[in-house]
């Protein structure tokens, strides 16, 4: 089986940006797009052409889009590890997964989604921070060094 054949499996196979946009804004509407995707261009001034125009020129952006329309607006399962390191254009869906209907979604899911996200972010960045050690200045009070003892003008000058 060519690669050509496994790419027209993918929902994003010939979908320009702007049918895609079109077809996820009138399905849940810019406040639910907001909502899920925390992208700017569908809170503020939420249109198919701004946000498009957006789209084309951030790709980190356009491919989380196109991730939502593959797997919230055409309800394909997760992709593979090794597929979803690939763009969402790139990917290869399997001939025995099938697009399916959009999924229910609403502002209190999204509401909720972003609690856990940001529950998961803080527990990360908990995880990451140093913690300080004895090798590590544990008070507040600044260090003086030598140079300072010797000229009492050193800390005005920095």
């Amino acid at each position: 089986m060519s690669q050509d054949t496994d790419y027209q499996n993918n929902p994003l196979h010939g979908v320009s940006l702007k049918q895609l946009v079109t077809e996820i804004a009138e399905h849940y509407g810019f406040k639910i797009l907001f909502a899920y995707l925390n992208i700017n261009c569908f809170a503020n001034n939420p249109s198919v052409e701004s946000a498009v125009k957006f789209l084309k020129k951030t790709d980190w952006a356009r491919e989380k889009v196109e991730a939502f329309y593959l797997y919230k607006f055409k309800s394909l399962p997760r992709a593979s590890d090794e597929q979803f390191e690939l763009p969402p254009r790139d990917r290869i869906v399997p001939p025995d997964q099938q697009p399916g209907r959009p999924a229910e979604l609403s502002l209190e899911d999204a509401e909720r989604l972003r609690e856990k996200r940001a529950k998961k972010a803080a527990l990360h960045d908990r995880a990451a921070a140093p913690r300080p050690g004895p090798e590590r200045r544990v008070s507040n009070r600044p260090q003086t060094s030598a140079t300072d003892d010797a000229d009492p003008w050193a800390k005005w000058k920095k």
